[in-house]
């Protein structure tokens, strides 16, 4: 029904900045939220930031406000995170994920992608 697939992780040095895409296939994400996620290892998967499909609206975490900005293209069906002054605490695998009742602030999100490696040097 729906298909996530996360691109553009890769090595950066810290500091710098990467843009990770969420190319998603469905009818509709109409209502829908959708969000970025990430997991260390050995760490808990944690949330990121989150858009409502439909009016834009966005939440991020503390951790990353200020750095990390989400966005979407509607007629691409793309998600994006914007990544900028990168840490190594932020190297992660980072997942693309869609919540069908548009509730941003949960872990709960009914579809997943498969994730792709940023990996920040420091």
């Amino acid at each position: 029904q729906v298909q996530l697939v996360e691109s553009g992780g890769g090595l950066v040095q810290a500091g710098g900045s990467l843009r990770l895409s969420c190319a998603a296939s469905g009818r509709t994400f109409s209502g829908y939220a959708m969000g970025w996620f990430r997991q260390a290892p050995g760490k808990e998967r944690e949330f990121v930031a989150a858009i409502s499909w439909t009016s834009g609206r966005r939440y991020c975490a503390d951790s990353v406000r200020g750095r990390f900005t989400i966005s979407r293209d509607n007629d691409k069906k793309t998600v994006y995170l914007q990544m900028n002054s990168l840490k190594p605490e932020d190297t992660a695998v980072y997942y693309c994920a869609a919540q069908r009742s548009g509730i941003m602030r949960t872990m709960d999100y009914d579809y997943w992608g498969q994730g792709t490696q940023v990996t920040v040097s420091s």
